[in-house]
């Protein structure tokens, strides 16, 4: 379990293919303190340190298949900034909220508005009346974790099977320059996880149908 606040962000030093996963290898600073099967978030993906190389500061995790499918991982490429969370403590303050690290699909930025000091972020995610009972949307203040950014919703639309959904968030200087929002431009493609709280809500109301 992750709470969305973003230690820093990973530079990718190595990729490599075996069958229908991929291996990244990527350097941080506290890369020598990670344990193989240790958890780490990359970009809001809960992925599985399987090797530690101290000397370097580097590891490798594994992207199965369907995490390529629903993610940005496998966009990825040698030189790329990945924010980076190691599982939550749970004898401290939980300050972002509640993120498993299971990324349920991707959306697209298609504005970015400076707004006197911070930044607006437009995306826009693929999102019908069926997704939406399932709980993948988003609700006027409620939370939602971009690239493994716990982030607060502002201005959210509900799309159809062919009009694409939407929402704003808005990013502080300090978030901007510590996080890879440094590197989304207009159709950048991002990481999505929606609220927890608002799946269970959206089955329990499936169930009372």
């Amino acid at each position: 379990m992750f709470s969305g606040i973003i230690e820093e962000f990973a530079t990718v030093v190595a990729i490599s293919r075996d069958r229908e996963n991929i291996d990244f290898t990527l350097t941080c600073s506290f890369a020598h303190e990670l344990k193989v099967d240790q958890s780490v978030a990359h970009n809001g993906v809960c992925l599985t340190v399987v090797s530690v190389d101290r000397e370097q500061k580097a590891y490798v995790v594994t992207a199965m298949k369907e995490t390529l499918e629903r993610s940005n991982l496998g966009m990825l490429a040698v030189g790329d900034e990945v924010n980076v969370e190691r599982s939550m403590l749970m004898n401290g303050r939980m300050d972002g909220h509640i993120v498993q690290g299971h990324v349920d699909q991707t959306a697209v930025c298609t504005a970015k508005e400076d707004a006197q000091g911070s930044t607006y972020f437009t995306f826009e995610y693929l999102a019908d009346i069926e997704m939406a009972k399932r709980g993948y949307f988003t609700v006027d203040k409620g939370s939602v974790t971009v690239n493994g950014v716990s982030l607060t919703v502002c201005n959210p639309t509900q799309g159809s099977s062919t009009v694409p959904s939407s929402f704003q968030v808005a990013i502080i200087p300090y978030t901007m320059e510590h996080t890879n929002f440094h590197c989304i431009e207009v159709g950048t493609t991002v990481n999505l996880e929606f609220d927890i709280i608002g799946k269970y809500i959206a089955r329990l109301n499936q169930l009372s149908d």
